[in-house]
């Protein structure tokens, strides 16, 4: 798991000074994948099924733009604008097992709010894992995102949640961003799953475009996520997503 994790955060780190005003996401998505293959991995969303009734997902990395709150598929109408927030995901799966992480990266000069959204969700994200210990409830990290992130003016996303994560994409437990302390799943050494807060800039509420995939937001405002898989020890707690030459927005 930590070799695969360790992938994932260079593959965001290949692609960070891709992330320019006139750059397509798929251009992003084709380097992602030509990468990914050069480090004999393969790309977990790529062909990820979808629900009842909908496509699976046709392209390797997602890419969540402004008011995109989640898996956004990658297209070559898409061209990154100065001022542009977007959300990179990728799941490299190397030898059986999956390495998940994002970041929201600024496309030139975002507005102030843009760039402070994307900093309270990055803090909420430390915050989250700041929370984890064996014996304590998976609660206990919901509730550390959500209180800050209300502290700041935002809202927490509550329709999508963390996951359990190894050989298989998602598993349990879940992880929810928004809780009680002292409720839910115990926490103890061995577990490994995400931490992945999506926090708006206006209301929590969700909307599904057409393609069975896109999450935005209902109000059509910003929407930031950041995410490692991390693994609970038996004194704490091991980030194996975390980049030694990633740098905070």
């Amino acid at each position: 798991m930590r070799k695969a994790g360790q992938l994932a955060a260079q593959l965001l780190d290949h692609l960070a000074p891709l992330v320019q005003p006139g750059v397509s996401t798929l251009e992003l998505n084709d380097e992602a994948e030509r990468w990914t293959q050069a480090h004999g991995a393969i790309s977990a969303p790529l062909g990820y099924p979808g629900a009842s009734g909908v496509a699976d997902f046709p392209k390797s990395i997602c890419t969540s733009v402004n008011q995109v709150i989640c898996h956004g598929i990658p297209n070559a109408k898409e061209i990154l604008k100065d001022g542009d927030i977007i959300n990179i995901d990728v799941t490299p799966i190397l030898d059986g097992y999956h390495g998940d992480t994002s970041r929201t990266f600024l496309v030139g000069d975002p507005s102030p709010l843009a760039r402070r959204l994307v900093a309270v969700t990055e803090e909420c994200l430390e915050r989250g894992i700041a929370a984890v210990q064996p014996g304590g409830r998976v609660g206990d990290i919901g509730a550390a995102i959500q209180e800050y992130a209300e502290e700041q003016g935002f809202s927490v996303v509550q329709d999508f949640v963390g996951h359990g994560v190894h050989r298989t994409f998602h598993a349990e437990p879940q992880i929810p961003h928004y809780g009680t302390r002292g409720k839910g799943k115990k926490l103890r050494a061995g577990m490994v799953f995400t931490i992945e807060p999506m926090i708006n800039e206006g209301t929590h509420e969700v909307e599904l475009w057409d393609d069975g995939w896109t999450a935005v937001t209902k109000d059509g405002k910003l929407s930031a996520q950041f995410e490692h898989t991390l693994a609970v020890t038996k004194t704490g707690v091991d980030v194996l997503t975390r980049s030694p030459v990633a740098v905070v927005v």
